[in-house]
């Protein structure tokens, strides 16, 4: 399959913490990728250099097989790349419609063209499988599931083409976590679209995602296909790491 991201050698650091240390990473077209990590094993770097908020110090990004600068957010959008993080970045007090096509209005004139927007929200939301009854309610109202449905269908009807999803699954429960999932394996088997995904359930991993990246300590320490590995795998792993630490730490 043809790679729509590669990044290699990464390495950011932040004064004299080194959070990545010459990271590889790939996701190829219309493939999900599960990003797994510890909480300041470098994830949360790692998507923000890919989105063009931080620079990286060291590596390379190529786009579609086209080696890239990401000079901002604004950049890397340009270039297909969008975020959804777990904040969502919806206006409560905006309707559904509104959110969908914020910073993308359609006008006539210098007036809203209300009408259109609501028109092609609904469309749009149906065609994703994306169950909202009434696109004029205001976001506040909607449930965890359905605003990170909005979020992510806003992403893709922007033609992004590398879609970030930071813990699109946080503090969900299992119905609207499911919708999100299926939205997500709609996605997938349209195959526009590239995911990589931070998540922390290696369940929803394994059953989600093509392939699984392990971050740990500012590397990639596994990427095998989710066919290849198992929770008992990923969980020995992680337990390894917390013994090493444990020891270490003892050993002060």
């Amino acid at each position: 399959m043809a790679t729509a991201l590669k990044v290699e050698g990464i390495a950011k650091k932040f004064g004299g913490l080194t959070a990545l240390s010459n990271v590889n990473l790939h996701v190829d077209k219309g493939e999900v990728l599960g990003l797994l990590g510890d909480n300041g094993a470098g994830k949360s770097t790692l998507i923000k250099i890919i989105s063009g908020f931080h620079q990286p110090d060291a590596g390379t990004i190529s786009v579609e097989g086209t080696p890239v600068t990401l000079r901002s957010v604004d950049h890397a959008r340009s270039l297909g790349i969008d975020t959804v993080y777990q904040d969502l970045a919806l206006v409560n007090e905006l309707s559904v419609y509104h959110n969908m096509f914020l910073n993308r209005e359609h006008r006539i004139g210098p007036l809203l063209n209300n009408r259109l927007m609501r028109r092609l929200a609904t469309e749009h939301l149906s065609a994703m499988g994306v169950s909202i009854p009434d696109v004029t309610v205001e976001a506040a109202k909607l449930s965890g599931g359905q605003r990170q449905a909005i979020a992510v269908a806003r992403t893709v009807y922007s033609d992004s083409r590398i879609l970030l999803l930071d813990e699109p699954l946080a503090a969900m429960g299992a119905k609207e976590g499911a919708m999100i999932l299926d939205l997500i394996e709609r996605l997938k088997a349209e195959g526009n679209v590239s995911i990589i995904m931070v998540l922390h359930n290696y369940v929803h991993v394994l059953t989600s995602c093509d392939r699984v990246n392990l971050i740990q300590d500012g590397v990639i320490t596994l990427d095998k296909p989710t066919s290849e590995t198992s929770v008992e795998e990923l969980t020995e792993i992680v337990v390894n790491e917390y013994r090493r630490a444990r020891e270490a730490a003892n050993a002060r």
